[in-house]
């Protein structure tokens, strides 16, 4: 499992959802900071918007990409 900076497990678990999500149906950077904005607000995932946590996701869905970086 990838850590994304995420507190527990769980939260990395959960992050690393939204990642594959996001690859699968080509989300948008703005979408997923969204997504991490709204995780954020949940007790326990509060970390989600740190700033480890937003550029390991970011790392991980645009590191292999060819694809432009939409923001």
């Amino acid at each position: 499992m990838i850590n994304y900076g995420m507190f527990t497990e769980e939260g990395n678990r959960v992050i690393g959802g939204i990642v594959s999500f996001a690859k699968d149906y080509n989300y948008s950077w703005k979408c997923v900071l969204d997504v991490l904005a709204k995780i954020s607000e949940v007790e326990g995932y509060e970390e989600a918007m740190d700033t480890v946590v937003r550029e390991s996701v970011y790392e991980a869905l645009f590191r292999d990409s060819n694809q432009p970086f939409y923001i």
